[in-house]
């Protein structure tokens, strides 16, 4: 499902785990996998921030065009 989120395709470049991905950010791994799933379609922006830190991207750069 497109849920408007790259986190997926930033995650696997760098591959990494989602839990791999959760330890770095300091987002819960079921979090991400809500994004990543579309079972989340908001989540705040802090939790955007941790993520886009952990994956070296801009907060921007994980929204779809």
């Amino acid at each position: 499902m497109n849920t408007g989120y790259k986190i997926k395709e930033y995650r696997e470049r760098k591959n990494l785990s989602q839990t791999e991905l959760a330890k770095i950010s300091g987002v819960s791994r079921s979090i991400i996998v809500g994004l990543e799933t579309g079972t989340y379609t908001t989540t705040t922006t802090d939790t955007l921030l941790k993520i886009a830190k952990a994956l070296e991207v801009k907060v921007q750069d994980i929204f779809l065009n």
